[in-house]
């Protein structure tokens, strides 16, 4: 284990912010999002609530494409917070532990009509209570959108603190036993983003030190590359198989 230890995110921001930034898989994950939650074609007024809000890139681009949303986030890393304050001044933004009740302001009980989860629940020792814990903030019928990686860790993964990751089984499992309704669940990025998988794992600790650094160490040429090989394949996954190792869910908050 390197210095930044597995679950500390203060640090994790500051290090690996620039290379987040620039990783294909970052960008077709918000693509999957995007297309899961269907804002486009949402009538009525779009509250969004984020959970795990990162760096504000999400929020960002809600907010390019529907500026007329509302967009509240959060996430356990105070560094985070105001990466996202800076660079989205247009939403708002909590710390916030998942495994504690919200203290968000009570203006933003029964709020949300629309929830993002990505890459959140797989760092989570009891995942089903965190959601359970998010619940109070959801409207009846809010659309929930999920995503967790499938198949095997890597080194990186175990670094950030990946306790497990998931099938489709344990994550209708997580959602059920939350209280949502499962709406769709599928395996996307067949076939190129499980070969990205493979390579992420292949290079094992060696990752971990590149991706490091900061915005005062450019990434290697060899990753520059590879950004831009798996960038363009990427547009050629399949978009109806189940076989992907990026699982998307879309859940509903019962309205009864």
């Amino acid at each position: 284990m390197t210095a930044a230890g597995t679950d500390d995110w203060e640090s994790h921001w500051k290090t690996y912010a620039a290379s987040n930034n620039a990783n294909p898989a970052q960008a077709y994950r918000r693509m999957l999002v995007w297309d899961a939650l269907a804002l486009g074609a949402a009538a009525g007024p779009v509250r969004l609530l984020e959970i795990g809000s990162g760096p504000g890139d999400l929020a960002r681009d809600v907010l390019a494409a529907r500026p007329d949303a509302e967009v509240v986030g959060m996430d356990l890393a105070a560094s985070a917070v105001e990466l996202a304050k800076s660079k989205v001044p247009g939403a708002s933004f909590f710390q916030q532990d998942l495994t504690q009740p919200m203290a968000l302001p009570d203006r933003y009980r029964g709020w949300a009509t629309h929830v993002v989860c990505s890459e959140v629940l797989e760092h989570l020792d009891d995942p089903v209570a965190a959601l359970r814990n998010v619940r109070p903030l959801l409207a009846p019928g809010c659309k929930v959108v999920i995503t967790v990686p499938a198949g095997p860790m890597s080194a990186f993964d175990r670094h950030i603190g990946h306790r497990g990751h998931f099938s489709d089984q344990r994550l209708r499992g997580t959602l059920e036993g939350a209280g949502l309704e499962v709406a769709d669940l599928r395996g996307a990025g067949f076939p190129f983003f499980n070969v990205y998988r493979l390579v992420v794992i292949a290079r094992g600790e060696k990752l971990i030190q590149d991706a490091g650094g900061g915005d005062a160490k450019p990434l290697p040429l060899a990753a520059r590359a590879m950004i831009r090989v798996f960038t363009s394949l990427f547009r050629l996954n399949r978009k109806d198989g189940q076989r992907g190792w990026q699982l998307v869910a879309v859940a509903v908050e019962p309205r009864g």
